[in-house]
């Protein structure tokens, strides 16, 4: 058995203080305050239980500092994914997850679940492995040493306007599949390991039409598949004019009629919602994704946090198009800007705010997200001697850290990041290479 001591740890009780942890495996067997340092491995600081980044596109890490010619418009970001989207292949898109991956790692993210829809070819047709890219995705994930779940994302139409869905434009054409059957198709050909699991996506209301969206429903749990769905809600308010316009009813609602909104689904961003959407999340007990970096970057709006947890919903986090990875970041985005949407202070109390960075269970990973025996064996340490942290009590760590503070961390008892370094190495050069890589592809 392997042991790690800790001066501070963050339990579910609170914290506490000359923290043992025995792990078995993959799991913690002992976990014991108020004890010697003995010959237990000792992590500085206070140990935190691994992140969950609920929403990822890995390809986006390509885009950092890219988008922002002309002011930044949405346009300006629309067509530089576009663009980088087209130059992905296998080969290069493996290069680039690692790379964003393992810099999630070092910021103290243990899973993630990965928004995929860059299936195809840039024409459209299949690879000869119809799952090249999503199986890319999935070695990056363990070269990198986090858990993935890739979120098999359907998307069949170019839009929605109040005249209906129009069809793919040239440069989607790699993330359709024709229609539903043909999705799951592929999807039943992906394999789930000891740190990958599949799970299921809709793009959105504007990307699958209302009788597709009827007809996933029966195949949210099939083959290796978690029962587990994740869509775009809601994020800008054009798409909730376009739904009404067109079905009548809000995206929530539509997704709702359809059958896929309950306890196992995920409203990624959950921008703009109406009082009637908010009580139905919140009556289905599902997840609200709220991406607080990306969120205020694409000027999308703030979503209303406290009102959905009220409801009975829960919350989660993602650094989605990756402009940060910083899980520290997302939570006081969240946090902070509550405050600035209400005005108030006090809105989010530290547990719920530690809930929503821990989340792995909305993404498949039960198991995972808290430091009590029988858990995955996770753990994040974080410096409280830098300059950011100096001073703060262990227990607001969260409101004062940033990913540069993260030491060491642990996933499934293994060690992927000790002492700042990452196991694959210098993680700033595999991202200047890799992204270089891309954009120098035809």
């Amino acid at each position: 058995m392997t042991s790690y001591w800790a001066e501070y740890a963050l339990l579910p009780s609170g914290i506490a203080h000359d923290v043992r942890f025995t792990l078995a495996g993959d799991v913690f067997d002992r976990i014991e305050a108020g004890q010697p340092h003995g010959d237990a491995h000792r992590l500085p600081g206070v140990v935190l239980p691994g992140f969950a980044n609920t929403h990822s596109h890995a390809f986006h890490r390509a885009l950092r500092g890219r988008t922002h010619a002309e002011g930044g418009t949405f346009w300006t970001w629309r067509s530089r994914m576009y663009d980088a989207a087209a130059r992905l292949t296998p080969d290069n898109y493996l290069k680039l997850a690692r790379a964003a991956y393992a810099e999630m790692a070092l910021s103290g993210i243990t899973s993630v679940g990965e928004f995929h829809y860059v299936h195809h070819n840039p024409d459209g047709t299949p690879y000869d492995n119809p799952n090249a890219m999503g199986e890319a995705l999935q070695q990056a994930a363990r070269d990198a040493g986090v858990r993935l779940t890739l979120l098999d994302t359907c998307y069949l139409a170019g839009g929605l306007t109040a005249d209906g869905h129009v069809p793919l434009e040239p440069e989607q054409s790699r993330f359709g599949d024709g229609d539903v059957s043909r999705w799951a198709e592929r999807v039943s050909q992906l394999w789930d390991d000891a740190t990958n699991r599949v799970g299921t996506a809709i793009h959105s209301v504007r990307a699958v039409p209302r009788d597709q969206l009827r007809e996933f429903v029966q195949y949210k749990h099939f083959g290796q598949t978690l029962p587990t769905t994740h869509a775009h809600v809601s994020e800008q308010p054009a798409e909730n004019e376009a739904c009404l316009a067109f079905y009548g009813m809000t995206p929530v609602q539509l997704l709702a009629e359809a059958g896929v909104v309950d306890d196992d689904f995920t409203a990624v961003h959950a921008t703009h919602l109406t009082d009637g959407d908010i009580k139905t999340l919140g009556g289905a007990a599902s997840i609200a994704s709220f991406c607080p970096t990306t969120e205020r970057d694409l000027a999308d709006g703030i979503g209303p946090s406290r009102e959905l947890l009220d409801a009975g919903a829960r919350l989660s986090l993602g650094s989605d198009q990756h402009a940060v990875i910083d899980m520290f970041e997302e939570v006081r985005g969240l946090e902070s800007h509550e405050r600035l949407r209400t005005l108030h202070r006090g809105r989010l109390m530290p547990e719920e705010l530690l809930s929503a960075a821990t989340a792995h269970d909305t993404v498949g990973w039960s198991e995972a997200g808290s430091l009590q025996i029988g858990a995955k064996a996770d753990l994040v340490a974080v410096d409280l001697e830098s300059p950011r942290t100096a001073g703060v009590p262990a227990e607001f760590v969260l409101t004062a850290a940033t990913a540069a503070d993260v030491t060491d961390v642990i996933r499934d008892g293994e060690v992927v990041v000790g002492d700042r370094q990452h196991r694959l190495g210098d993680v700033g050069h595999l991202l200047t290479d890799a992204i270089n890589d891309l954009w120098e592809a035809p």
